[in-house]
């Protein structure tokens, strides 16, 4: 038995680092935390300072063992987490459930997985941060307590099954405004006049220095530019730096990694991860753009090497964040001469490139340019052109690099310019006057939600990514693309001394994987802000983040951190409570022909239009649910009552009606007894006789393909081979046998299943159940 147990959260991390150390260290993983709050009830005893009970996670008893009977026998355990809140929190209780001593432990830290970083870590072991541990603790009761708490009041006051938490709920406060500031933006039109002037063999354009509010004064203008001379009133150039971006944190790569690669935040920090336990780049979770001195010396040589000493430019950048930890380091590959990882992985392939140019770029020289800029005059008209264009004198750090932005920030890039000096005249081709639309706010992207929930001071590195994904998965926000909507635009041009005009036709508001919030997600957060104003308050949220990192530094005690909270918050719960007023984001649309009332309101399955009241005894009301695209606050009379065309007949096959409707489950169609579900692209409100046949079909194909063969043996119960999404299997009385390898599903006798079955009920593996589909 090794003298040495060494332990980390990953198995992935657990392999790489084994790989340093020698015979005398077995590592070992604990796959992540050990214990937990428990999932039923609270597990908080808020009379007793707030004393969590803490247990260990049922899928977590056997590891526990494991990692106890490993310690017993080791003469050192090691407790080498990660650095941060939550790694410091692990090995905490690693220490509590193992029963370590003190004399026997030691905790250790690396920001990288290289063998001369976990060599350094074991030569200067230090004790657990207990002000690090109280800090994770402080999170994750409060957490707990806000989400126990609200979570009922919703219940009880909108619908069931939905919850709220202390940073999703704000990120969601986010994303409504959002679209309500884009749903009430007043989209007005103006016009734009660019003039495109030649020098020599040169072309290029210029923007007048003023915008015109209608047709009639765009063309006013047009005509009395009718023969003009156009020449240079000035030019200027100016000189000017670029300096490179800093190094990545784990919120600036997250926000690149989305708009350079399409990843979702959690895409992001999965592949980093993977990059980071197999010892390619340092700790991914990180608020510092700080580089170590050894880290500046290696991008400089590397820089030197592939570009020249002129390139190299060594900088340290300081951390803007007062909370950032500036021992720790920004987010870097671990070793600068290796341009590319060794992993097949594409994906993970494309991260190591990003972080790579950027750290490399962050310690290159700046690029120098020269901007000019050409003001044009003209002998009719007192308004002046104006073109702009740059040249690169020396690239610098964009050899390698530059930076993306997010939409709604893009300048325009701005073209080659001739030479020319003053009073030089210029030949003018066109002039075009184009009317354009005032843009609305642009919606929320994954990266640009992460930017301003970091811009509020909300959150840390660790919680964006699973704060994004809760509020997707919570069913309070979509990440989708939709389709714009045709627009059309007038376009006045001067040419020859002539004046023409022509109509065109655009797609405005076309969105890609943009976030929005759902009928849900609006009226909860309605509700909240009406009632639990103080929480979902940014400046408060933020407060609270601020307050983690003085436990962490050890100035607060986390018990009187969650008094502090506790007493106003749970004062504020009962009286909500209390009230009798539900929430369903209830909007009246109008009467329909026998007068009763039509609205939309949020029901038991989510948003939908009701005709008439429940109170009414004499008539019950009926229902309809909204289409997808279809919001509460902004669905019509007419397209309410379109809803109620459904159910309808979409044909006949066999001699049978083919009825489509909309269930609890989504759109299907009913035929002959049997329900058969609508694909996503199908609309229930158009699908037709032919593609109906066409569902029924081929649901009736995979059926049968489904069946492999039907055993009988009377009286037992008979014996199906089927196949399944993973592959062919057996089931018998309602429970599912794996095949062994080698076996041929068609071929099996009643002899071999019956062998299969009674080897696996010896094994003592726990079964899963076989639910056969009901017929209707």
């Amino acid at each position: 038995m090794a003298k040495n147990l060494l332990i980390v959260e990953s198995p992935a991390k657990a392999k790489t680092i084994e790989k340093y150390l020698g015979k005398d260290f077995i590592v070992k993983s604990s796959i992540g935390h050990i214990v937990d709050l428990p999932e039923k009830g609270l597990g908080v005893d808020i009379k007793n300072d707030f004393k969590p009970d803490y247990q260990v996670s049922t899928d977590k008893k056997k590891v526990v063992a494991e990692l106890k009977k490993l310690a017993k026998a080791a003469e050192m355990v090691w407790l080498a987490t990660d650095e941060d809140r939550e790694g410091e929190a692990i090995a905490w209780h690693l220490f509590n459930e193992l029963g370590l001593t003190e004399k026997k432990t030691k905790r250790v830290v690396y920001h990288e997985i290289t063998k001369s970083a976990i060599e350094a870590a074991i030569k200067n072991p230090r004790d657990i941060n207990k002000d690090l541990v109280d800090a994770q603790q402080a999170r994750r009761i409060l957490d707990r307590l806000v989400g126990y708490e609200l979570s009922p009041i919703l219940w009880r006051k909108i619908k069931p099954s939905l919850s709220a938490g202390r940073v999703q709920s704000v990120a969601v406060r986010l994303i409504v405004e959002r679209e309500r500031e884009i749903t009430s933006f007043g989209v007005t039109s103006f016009f734009k006049v660019v003039g495109y002037f030649a020098a020599g063999n040169i072309s290029f354009k210029a923007d007048l220095d003023k915008k015109f509010d209608t047709e009639k004064e765009a063309s006013a203008f047009l005509a009395k530019l009718k023969g003009a001379d156009f020449s240079v009133k000035s030019l200027e150039k100016k000189p000017s730096k670029r300096t490179p971006s800093a190094p990545f944190t784990t919120s600036t790569l997250q926000q690149e990694a989305s708009r350079k690669l399409s990843f979702s935040v959690l895409q992001t920090m999965r592949v980093a991860q993977t990059l980071y336990e197999r010892g390619d780049i340092t700790y991914m979770r990180t608020d510092s753009v700080n580089l170590s001195q050894l880290a500046i010396d290696s991008a400089k040589d590397e820089v030197i090497k592939l570009y020249g000493d002129k390139y190299a430019q060594t900088r340290q950048y300081k951390t803007k964040s007062s909370s950032a930890q500036e021992a720790h380091e920004a987010i870097r590959p671990t070793n600068f001469s290796a341009r590319e990882t060794t992993s097949d992985d594409y994906n993970e392939k494309r991260l190591y490139e990003l972080i790579w140019k950027r750290t490399v770029a962050s310690q290159m020289a700046d690029a120098e340019i020269e901007k000019t800029v050409i003001t044009i005059k003209n002998n009719k008209a007192d308004n002046n052109f104006v073109a702009t264009g740059e040249v690169i004198k020396f690239d610098g750090f964009l050899k390698v690099y530059i930076e993306s932005e997010d939409e709604g920030e893009e300048e325009e890039k701005e073209g080659l310019l001739p030479a020319l000096k003053t009073d030089d005249k210029v030949n003018m081709s066109h002039i075009d006057a184009v009317q354009r639309y005032t843009q609305p706010p642009s919606r929320y992207t994954e990266a640009s939600l992460v930017k301003k929930l970091e811009g509020l001071g909300i959150g840390r590195p660790s919680t964006y990514a699973p704060t994004i994904s809760t509020v997707q998965k919570r069913g309070y926000v979509v990440k989708e693309g939709r389709e714009g909507n045709e627009r059309k635009y007038a376009v006045l041009t001067l040419k020859d001394d002539a004046i023409t005009s022509v109509t065109k036709t655009e797609i405005t508001g076309a969105e890609k994987s943009k976030l929005f919030p759902t009928d849900i997600g609006m009226v909860v957060n309605d509700f909240l802000l009406a009632n639990f104003a103080e929480i979902l308050d940014y400046n408060f949220t933020a407060h609270v983040e601020e307050e983690f990192d003085i436990v962490a530094d050890g100035k607060l005690t986390w018990q009187k951190m969650l008094k502090q909270f506790y007493k106003p918050f749970h004062a504020t719960v009962e009286k909500t409570s209390a009230a009798k007023e539900r929430a369903s984001g209830e909007r009246i649309l109008g009467k329909d022909a026998a007068g009763k009332t039509i609205m939309v309101r949020i029901g038991r399955y989510g948003p939908m239009v009701q005709i008439g009241d429940t109170a009414d005894e004499t008539a019950k009301p009926r229902f309809a649910k909204l289409r997808a695209e279809q919001r509460l606050d902004t669905i019509t009379l007419e397209e309410a009552m379109d809803l109620f065309r459904l159910p309808r007949k979409a044909g006949l096959y066999e001699d049978k009606d083919m009825d489509v409707s909309i269930g609890r489950f989504g759109p299907y169609i009913r035929h002959d007894g049997k329900f058969y579900s609508l694909p996503k692209e199908d609309d229930p409100y158009t699908v037709n006789e032919a593609r109906s046949i066409e569902i029924i079909e081929d649901k009736r194909k995979k059926e049968r393909e489904k069946v492999i063969q039907i055993i009988k043996r009377d009286p037992e119960p008979e014996i199906q081979v089927l196949n399944g999404r993973y592959g062919p299997y057996i089931t018998s009385d309602k429970e599912i046998y794996k095949i062994p390898k080698g076996k041929e599903p068609k071929e099996l006798t009643l002899e071999e299943c019956v062998a299969i079955i009674a080897a696996d009920k010896a094994s003592g593996k726990k079964k899963r159940k076989f639910f056969p589909k009901k017929k209707a």
